[in-house]
């Protein structure tokens, strides 16, 4: 049998934090995730199980809700990304198809995705290097996908912090890119 031990995107045994001036880049593995999509049809009903499932109103066009638990993220016409601590919802595609019944295709996204979450001063001059997002203009409530290091990405205002969604393949990328850019603006 293989002895297998699970590595952060970042390709470490624990999740990477970095402190550069005022601004710390921390990596956040521990989040599950698992997109819904609306099937044909079914909008309103997956819109309804969606609120029921995270207690919030299900999130519109580039917006974000927060329930007690579990947040969620538009990502498209009809369809979202739900978030959720992982050590207590492990199983959140699972729980989000029961919810959903038929009216929404699920798709367990947890290591598809490396979050990354950005608190401090000057996370605006980072990412000014790094997207064309009016960072200014961004508040909770809010998620937008944009391009940074050639690579598609979730950007979402909280009240304390900014988190970044990128592909789990662009990890070393992503990092790099925020930590010149991070080393640049301050």
């Amino acid at each position: 049998m293989h002895d297998l031990a699970p590595l952060s995107a970042l390709g470490a045994t624990t999740p990477r934090t970095d402190t550069i001036g005022p601004l710390s880049l921390a990596e956040a593995p521990d989040w599950a995730l698992a997109s819904l999509t609306a099937r044909q049809g079914q909008a309103a009903a997956c819109r309804a199980a969606l609120a029921k499932l995270t207690g919030a109103e299900a999130p519109g066009i580039a917006g974000a809700a927060q329930g007690d638990v579990i947040g969620a993220f538009w990502i498209g016409p009809d369809a979202w990304m739900i978030e959720a601590p992982y050590t207590t919802h492990s199983d959140l595609a699972q729980r989000a198809a029961d919810a959903a019944g038929q009216a929404a295709s699920i798709t367990d996204q947890s290591d598809a995705w490396v979050r990354f979450d950005l608190a401090g001063k000057g996370i605006t001059r980072v990412m000014e290097r790094l997207c064309n997002l009016d960072l200014e203009r961004l508040r909770p409530g809010q998620a937008r996908r944009s391009a940074i290091e050639h690579l598609s990405c979730f950007v979402i205002p909280r009240d304390d912090m900014l988190t970044l969604y990128g592909p789990r393949s662009g990890a070393q990328s992503l990092h790099h890119a925020l930590m010149t850019a991070a080393r640049s603006a301050l």
